[in-house]
C-alpha cells in the first residue's frame, strides 16, 4: 500500500532522517525504511538546485516514505573557495567582498550574493559555529576589510552569523525554484528555515500551496520570541539546536527546548528537535551515554519527533543511527516509573 505523502500528526514518535554523500544509496534509503523512518530530509543547503529534480526522483524510487525539502531560507553563508578549506591566522587581514569571487586567505565572499554591503565597521561575524571570528575595520566601495580576531579553518558553504540584526528574505530564489520542483514531483512535506513570525511562514505557504505540512525551524532568537504565532501558522515546528546556538549561550539550549516544546505541545502541534542527537555516530558505531540520555529527556520533555542530520547525511553509520533511535523510542513507550529491573533489562 503506498504511504500517505504527508508525515503523520502526533500520535506516534517521528524518526526524520537527511539525505546526504553517506545514505544517497538505494539499499542504504531502502534500509533506513525498514529501520523506521517517516520522514526522508533533502537539505537545500547542501544540494545544488540543477540536482534537486533528479535527487527527489530517486529517493522516490527507492521508497515510499515521504520526502521534506528543507529550504536554505534567512541564513548567510561562505561561497565558493580556491581550495576545500583555508585557514586565517590571527592579525591577518581578509577583504570580505559585495560580489561574488573565488575565495582565498585574503578575499572572502557570502551567500545571498550583495549581503555583505550590509556589513558595518566593528561588525563581528563568526563563521562555522565559530570557528573563525572576523571584525569588520573598515567599508570600502566594493568589500568590507576585516581583521582575524580568532584564527581557525573554514569551508565552503558554511554558516555565518552576523552579532546584530542583518535584514535576509525569508526564502531565497533557489528556494522558491526548489519549492516549484517539489510540488511538481509531489512533495507535501516543506521546511522553513530560520522562521522569525508568522508572516514568513504565510509567505512560504504561498509558493508551497495550501495542502501541504508546513514544518517552521525555530533557530534563532526572533523566531523564540515569535513561537507563538509561528506556530499557529505552521503545521509542525522543529528546533534545530545547532543554528540556535549560535544566537543564544549553549548552557541556555536545554531549558529553551524544555519551554518551547511545551509550548508546542500545548497548542495541539507536533514538535520535532534536531542537532546532534548521536553525533558520536558520525564516526563510530555507537553513540555515547551522554547522547543516549539526551534522546531519552527529550522524549520525555514530549517531543514527537527525532531528527537526523550529519549522522545519516554525511556519517558513517546511517542505518544504525537510525536503529538506535528506534530501539530507545522502543524503550521509551514501554517505560513507566513502576516498570520492574526485569523489564528494563529486556532486550528484545
Amino acid at each position: 500500500m503506498q504511504r500517505s505523502q504527508m508525515i503523520a500528526g502526533m500520535n506516534n514518535i517521528q524518526i526524520l532522517a537527511t539525505l546526504g554523500p553517506s545514505s544517497l544509496e538505494k539499499e542504504t534509503i531502502s534500509r533506513m525504511a525498514g529501520a523506521g523512518v517517516s520522514l526522508f530530509r533533502i537539505n537545500l543547503s547542501h544540494t545544488r538546485i540543477e540536482d534537486l529534480e533528479d535527487v527527489i526522483q530517486f529517493i522516490q524510487s527507492c521508497t515510499d516514505v515521504p520526502v521534506c525539502l528543507d529550504s536554505e531560507g534567512a541564513q548567510i553563508r561562505t561561497q565558493q573557495l580556491i581550495d576545500d578549506a583555508i585557514s586565517l591566522d590571527v592579525g591577518g587581514q581578509v577583504r570580505v567582498h559585495f560580489d561574488t569571487v573565488e575565495g582565498d586567505q585574503q578575499n572572502l565572499s557570502l551567500y545571498p550574493s550583495g549581503i555583505a554591503v550590509e556589513l558595518e565597521p566593528d561588525d563581528l561575524i563568526d563563521i562555522d559555529f565559530h570557528g573563525v571570528q572576523l571584525r569588520v575595520v573598515a567599508k570600502k566601495e566594493t568589500y568590507c576589510k576585516c581583521n582575524v580576531e580568532i584564527s581557525g579553518k573554514l569551508g565552503m558553504n558554511k554558516a555565518v552569523v552576523v552579532n546584530r540584526s542583518i535584514p535576509l528574505p525569508a526564502m531565497t530564489e533557489k528556494d522558491k525554484h526548489a519549492v516549484q520542483i517539489g510540488r511538481r514531483l509531489g512533495i507535501q512535506n516543506f521546511a522553513l528555515s530560520f522562521a522569525s513570525s508568522g508572516e514568513n511562514v504565510d509567505l512560504f505557504r504561498s509558493h508551497t500551496g495550501e495542502n501541504v505540512q508546513v514544518i517552521a525551524k525555530i533557530e534563532s532568537i526572533k523566531g523564540i520570541k515569535n513561537l507563538i504565532e509561528i506556530a499557529d501558522q505552521a503545521e509542525a515546528i522543529l528546533i534545530d539546536r545547532g543554528d540556535l546556538s549560535r544566537e543564544v549561550l549553549i548552557e541556555q539550549i536545554p531549558f529553551l527546548q524544555r519551554r518551547i516544546v511545551s509550548s508546542v505541545k500545548s497548542r495541539q502541534k507536533p514538535i520535532y528537535v534536531a542537532t546532534n542527537l548521536l553525533e558520536s555516530m558520525v564516526e563510530w558505531h555507537q553513540p555515547n551515554r551522554a547522547e543516549v540520555n539526551d534522546v531519552v529527556s527529550t522524549l520525555e520533555m514530549g517531543a514527537t519527533g527525532l531528527v537526523l542530520a550529519a549522522e545519516t547525511a554525511i556519517g558513517n553509520h546511517p542505518v544504525e543511527s537510525v536503529e538506535v533511535i528506534r530501539r530507545l523510542i522502543k524503550h521509551y513507550e514501554r517505560w513507566t516509573p513502576n516498570t520492574s529491573f526485569e523489564e528494563l533489562l529486556k532486550t528484545d
